[in-house]
């Protein structure tokens, strides 16, 4: 890795972290020696990068501190162009255009090499062929925005056993598991955690009702219960969604 490189991975592991990091932990995450990482963060404090801390002690990034922009690498931008391609196939319409906007301010301002990269890379994505029956392009943006406002969703629900379920529901998180996208949510009705196949939802209605965090019902709550880390059941799960 190039110094400069490492320089700014410092840098941004300091800034995410917003705790006291040890030069052992940098030197690990960096590949390098504990000497190496002492010359660095010197180097950073010097050019007046607010790195505060001492060896032995530990490092950490004051608040507030912001990297200037960056040039992105090859690599970086087919990330970017793939994961837009993503989105703009298996996201909702909303998604579709935020994606297509962040790629053109992205390559507004990419230099001719690499503006080239992000318009001609062979990544492709298979197009999802939505049926307007059965309510993922028209649940997924709502549904989205109710995580983000925490607003509690009404729902009838149809497993995939064909039992239908009216819910009341804290949205709290979607994972998408090709084809198809699940909603981690608290079941009002059950009292527990529930997952749900968005195209599986028959009616929706967002509510004015707002939820606050509780303890036992959020969303780092039911990641941390056994088996559930990142939705461990990419299916429709009816032992949970259904009863």
């Amino acid at each position: 890795m190039r110094r400069a490189n490492r320089l700014f991975d410092i840098v941004e592991y300091l800034r995410r972290a917003k705790r006291v990091v040890t030069a052992q932990e940098l030197a690990a995450e960096m590949e390098v020696s504990v000497r190496t990482i002492y010359r660095d963060i010197a180097d950073l404090q010097a050019s007046r990068v607010p790195v505060e801390g001492e060896a032995g002690l530990g490092y950490m990034m004051r608040s507030g501190y912001e990297l200037p922009p960056l040039m992105f690498t090859e690599d970086e931008i087919e990330a970017l162009v793939f994961g837009a391609r993503m989105v703009r196939a298996w996201g909702d319409a909303a998604f579709t255009g935020a994606a297509d906007a962040a790629v053109a301010k992205i390559r507004a301002v990419l230099p001719d090499r690499l503006e080239r990269i992000a318009g001609t890379t062979r990544l492709t994505v298979a197009p999802h062929r939505t049926n307007p029956q059965d309510g993922y392009s028209r649940h997924l943006t709502p549904v989205r925005r109710a995580i983000r406002e925490r607003r509690i969703l009404d729902v009838d629900y149809e497993a995939l056993s064909g039992e239908r379920t009216h819910r009341e529901l804290r949205p709290l998180g979607l994972a998408f598991f090709g084809p198809f996208w699940m909603l981690a949510a608290w079941c009002e009705m059950r009292g527990d955690f529930r997952t749900f196949r968005i195209e599986r939802i028959r009616s929706l209605k967002v509510t004015d009702k707002t939820f606050r965090d509780e303890k036992g019902k959020t969303m780092e709550d039911f990641v941390a219960r056994p088996g559930e880390a990142g939705y461990a059941r990419p299916h429709d799960a009816p032992a949970v969604a259904a009863k």
